[in-house]
């Protein structure tokens, strides 16, 4: 153990765990971050006393080594429990989530009841005889009726492709085992609660933040190295052995981090583009054929107390871009720098580089305002301020020919011997934050001399969640 060392690649939730575990056995790490801050896709923003997420992360989890490691890094002062509220907005009206039968039939109205049953019904009986892509697989287990209503837009909107171009191992990763049945069933005689729909969840008091940083903090301690403002340029290797990484430091001067082993949670093609000598052409073809969406986060300023009292609300309309709102002080009230205003994030999904993508900060702001007037939350000049965060490569696309070409990725990565792949970005895969700890766990385990197929998370039924996720 006194001779190994450990470079990671990434400071969010999965490099941080492969450190913290490593840090527990002895081992060295050296954590090389090209953000401004630790936490990744799960850090917490600032700005002038308020707090917002980028998308929202509840902390819940049927994993216990990560629930362990979560009490541990917040022990004091421990989590908040938080009651989940979460609605779907669609055509002016608003639908609980996860479903409350009576009242989604109140609402829909006799006639579209009616059509949504029989269209359930039918699908039941006559099912869509493959299930190749994503709407295939919801028509299934939802009838092609509710599909519309409730998955399509989202969807949609989330990934800018219809569904009948998503892959359906999506959903088989995402959503294993909800049905409308099943949901009905649920919210009418109990039993055992999905993960996408339990009623409370954790949550730290000052954002998902709160835990990286102090755990970031418990490793800096610990005489760990943290470098942030530090990007990948260059993976040095002889043949399939990883010798250093070379970063650009903030002066703009490269330089060179050496170790005997490398966890990375980098996005995949890129780091496959950094290595040095280059990948084959073939494996760098595969390399540029795997894409990712990307999402802004526009927090509006509003000085009011109360604007609507979930936790988020899910925007199904067609008619305007947003896709998730969030309501950060109905997460936690420390979230807002007093009781009497309100930060609501809007949520954009988008491409780097695509025309919303492109808007300054001004013009994207003046969306969000515009849309919270159409959402008939008040009017357009309420919020007194908006501020814009991009997201890139927040969400791994599943679409098209990508799991041939991600199945080739990994194939020529296990062939180093020294380099594992971890997290949401490094594996290519939407996975949530603790199955992202899960990969790194694993990872570090295999450092210590473990033997753990990384690649599987998420994939065998033990590592598989048991309902949608939404976040």
């Amino acid at each position: 153990m006194e001779k190994r060392k450990v470079v990671i690649i990434g400071a969010g939730p999965a490099g941080l765990t492969a450190a913290y575990t490593l840090q527990k056995a002895g081992v060295p790490t050296v954590i090389l971050e090209k953000d401004t801050q630790v936490g990744g896709h799960a850090r917490t923003v600032r700005h002038d006393g308020f707090l917002f997420d980028i998308g929202g992360h509840r902390f819940f989890t049927k994993l216990p080594e990560i629930e362990q490691i979560w009490r541990e890094v917040m022990a004091p002062p421990g989590f908040l429990r938080v009651r989940r509220l979460s609605r779907i907005f669609y055509k002016g009206r608003f639908y609980h989530y996860p479903l409350r039968p009576l009242e989604a039939l109140r609402q829909m109205g006799v006639f579209e009841s009616i059509w949504v049953v029989a269209s359930y019904a039918r699908k039941r009986l006559f099912p869509l005889p493959e299930e190749k892509t994503l709407e295939q697989w919801m028509i299934n287990r939802f009838g092609p009726r509710l599909f519309l209503m409730f998955f399509k837009s989202y969807t949609e909107k989330v990934w800018g492709l219809a569904c009948s171009e998503i892959g359906a191992e999506w959903a088989a990763q995402r959503i294993k085992s909800l049905t409308l049945w099943g949901a009905i069933k649920s919210a009418l005689f109990g039993g055992e609660t999905p993960r996408t729909l339990i009623e409370a969840f954790d949550y730290p008091e000052r954002g998902p933040g709160m835990l990286w940083e102090r755990m970031a903090e418990q490793l800096a301690a610990g005489g760990q190295k943290i470098h942030l403002e530090h990007p990948v340029v260059r993976v040095r290797r002889e043949d399939f052995t990883v010798r250093s990484v070379v970063t650009r430091g903030r002066q703009g001067l490269e330089e060179e981090h050496d170790g005997t082993h490398v966890i990375a949670s980098m996005p995949l093609p890129e780091l496959v583009r950094a290595l040095d000598p280059p990948a084959p052409p073939e494996v760098l073809e595969h390399a540029r054929a795997l894409t990712y969406r990307d999402f802004i986060t526009v927090a509006l300023i509003v000085p009011r107390a109360d604007v609507f009292p979930d936790n988020w609300i899910y925007v199904h309309n067609p008619d305007v871009q947003v896709g998730r709102i969030q309501n950060y002080k109905n997460w936690s009230a420390s979230m807002v720098p007093d009781a009497s205003q309100t930060c609501l994030g809007f949520e954009y999904f988008c491409n780097e580089g695509d025309a919303f993508w492109s808007l300054s900060d001004a013009e994207i702001v003046a969306v969000a305002r515009r849309e919270y007037e159409a959402l008939h939350f008040g009017p357009a000049g309420e919020p007194r301020e908006g501020v814009v965060v991009r997201q890139p490569k927040a969400y791994p696309v599943y679409a098209g020919d990508y799991q041939r070409h991600l199945d080739a990725l990994r194939d020529y990565l296990l062939r180093f011997t020294n380099l594992q792949m971890v997290g949401r970005n490094g594996l290519h895969k939407y996975n949530n934050q603790d199955h992202a700890m899960l990969t790194a766990l694993l990872a570090a385990k295999n450092v210590l001399g473990e033997r753990h197929d990384v690649w599987a998370v998420n994939t065998e039924d033990e590592y598989h969640e048991s309902a949608p996720s939404r976040e």
